[in-house]
């Protein structure tokens, strides 16, 4: 696997959390590929930043409309770098 970064791997959790009623921590550190102690940290993190709402009663993560705004910026930057790559 190849190096990501910060942002790649946001990107990953916050694809993982997209699914309907959420995910729980484990389908998010399985789907994004990162340690337990990796992913504590980047959930508290979103969860403060307000890219992903915790649902207390069935303890799952839930990506915002913050979040899939975020996601939709970094899949059209990641098109647009794809394509500048492509025509050299």
């Amino acid at each position: 696997m190849k190096y990501r970064s910060r942002t790649d791997i946001v990107a990953a959790i916050l694809k993982s959390a997209t699914q309907e009623g959420g995910a729980g921590m484990t389908r998010i550190m399985y789907n994004s590929f990162i340690s337990f102690n990796q992913i504590k940290e980047y959930l508290t993190l979103l969860v403060q930043n307000g890219l992903l709402e915790y649902h207390e009663g069935n303890r799952k993560y839930k990506t915002s409309k913050k979040g899939n705004r975020f996601l939709m910026l970094y899949e059209n930057v990641d098109e647009l770098l794809n394509i500048t790559s492509t025509t050299k």
